[in-house]
């Protein structure tokens, strides 16, 4: 493109991502005018119709936001209501909880991994054509994936938002007989997922570095999925540092009810998600940011898989800044995910009721928890009755959002300053790929649109 020109690209239709978005990008003189990721799905106003519902409702109701990720919408919501009544789930309710989420993590990410982002790798345009050329590694996601989707079968009721969880644990609780099958499915699952890390790890990786804080939740001597603090590490332009620097930075912890006072949502023109600023900044959740802020309490074997797939230890204070190796990490995560459903199996005991009571109270509860894609974070306000008066929902994708424009910009002006001069399509194929590093789930964020009417 010349230094004078002007252009503006458009995609109408992201590819290969869950849900429906566009990217408007405006060049001028060689320079990155404008970067927008235009969330464009209509807004489904779950906040609005949860008020008014009974504080039993809100898991069943969430779980139908997204049908990748539907059990991290029940868990956040069951945490916020069970906070709010002052109820605690431990023991093995709060095992098996942990166990139905490992379901969620294998499939969802082994489903990012293999359909949607492994052929950017590959030079494929789909999962399809993959197929042809890589047949063998294709069975073996979809073998993977169909693991996870059977321990949610087992513990949810169904695959696809799960019908078994209630506030306090679960309609039912399966018997140790119940669970032998999956645990030796998951045993077989391990050599899939290992394969899987060993795969992606022989991909050729740009070199990359995003320049946002990292936020994710932080449950010290274990690695975070259905718990935590929020705990936020320093961009590294704030300690003068590039953004691919693989340096661990300070981190700051604050109360899961502070929430709303740090992660501030505002409306932009061009979306019908809701932008997310952490204390004034850009910050990342996700895959990346759960690596370097909880990846010290992966067990030994899971960390040496990562370091042989060219991982630093973050235990040594490595972190992981490139998006485009993101990838690598959600397959640590797979392998993770099916280490901990074994470990969780082998140390059930059926509790002695499926659930405990949650009787309604008057109050405000906070919940959190870690979907795939990140923190995912709800709160409710309850009156005496327990009716729902107040609800916020604040999904990964919302919050990531200007980081991927941020990151769009970064990615093209490099692509420009080398003195290239891509075509629209070139230019289409990149902006794609760095959004699909994010894995955005786009549905999950349309909960909100503030809608002003002006009347003459």
């Amino acid at each position: 493109m010349s230094r004078r020109e002007s252009k503006v690209l458009q995609v109408a239709s992201l590819a290969r991502v869950e849900g429906e978005g566009a990217l408007h990008l405006r060049l001028h003189d060689g320079e990155v005018a404008e970067a927008r990721l235009k969330i464009y799905e209509p807004p489904r106003f779950f906040e609005a119709f949860l008020r008014g519902r009974a504080h039993t409702e809100p898991p069943d109701l969430t779980s139908r936001v997204c049908g990748i990720c539907p059990v991290a919408y029940q868990m956040s919501a069951c945490r916020a209501i069970e906070d709010a009544c002052g109820i605690v789930v431990d023991g093995q309710l709060a095992g098996l909880r942990r166990l139905l989420y490992c379901g969620e993590w294998i499939e969802s990410q082994t489903l990012h991994i293999y359909l949607l982002h492994a052929p950017d790798f590959l030079g494929a345009d789909s999962v399809i054509d993959l197929a042809r050329t890589h047949r063998t590694h294709v069975e073996r996601g979809l073998a993977l994936k169909q693991t996870g989707n059977a321990l949610m079968e087992l513990l949810g009721g169904r695959a696809i938002h799960p019908v078994n969880v209630r506030l306090g644990g679960f309609h039912r609780v399966p018997a140790r007989s119940e669970l032998r099958p999956l645990a030796e499915r998951l045993k077989r699952a391990r050599d899939d997922a290992e394969a899987t890390l060993s795969w992606v790890a022989g991909f050729e990786f740009p070199d990359a570095g995003i320049d946002t804080a990292l936020l994710a939740l932080v449950e010290p001597g274990v690695y975070a999925i259905a718990s935590g603090a929020p705990t936020a590490m320093a961009a590294p332009s704030t300690a003068g540092l590039p953004a691919d620097s693989d340096r661990a930075l300070a981190t700051r912890t604050f109360p899961l009810a502070a929430f709303p006072d740090h992660v501030i949502e505002t409306q932009v023109p061009h979306s019908t998600a809701l932008h997310a600023l952490l204390d004034g900044e850009r910050h990342l959740t996700g895959t990346l940011a759960r690596y370097a802020l909880s990846g010290r309490w992966l067990p030994p074997d899971v960390r040496q898989a990562a370091r042989q797939a060219g991982l630093g230890d973050p235990r040594e204070g490595a972190v992981c800044r490139n998006p485009f190796r993101s990838i690598v990490v959600r397959a640590v995560e797979v392998l993770y995910a099916v280490g901990e459903a074994l470990r969780l199996i082998d140390a059930y005991e059926p509790p002695p009721r499926p659930y405990l009571d949650v009787p309604p109270r008057a109050g405000t509860g906070h919940g959190a928890t870690e979907a795939p894609r990140g923190l995912l974070y709800h709160r409710y306000r309850l009156d005496a009755a327990g009716t729902v008066t107040d609800a916020s929902l604040v999904p990964p994708t919302a919050q990531n959002q200007a980081a991927i424009e941020q990151d769009l910009r970064r990615t093209v002006q490099e692509r420009l300053s080398t003195g290239s001069h891509p075509s629209d399509a070139e230019l289409t194929a990149l902006c794609e790929r760095v959004i699909r590093n994010h894995d955005p789930c786009i549905s999950c964020s349309t909960h909100f649109l503030d809608l002003t009417v002006a009347r003459g």
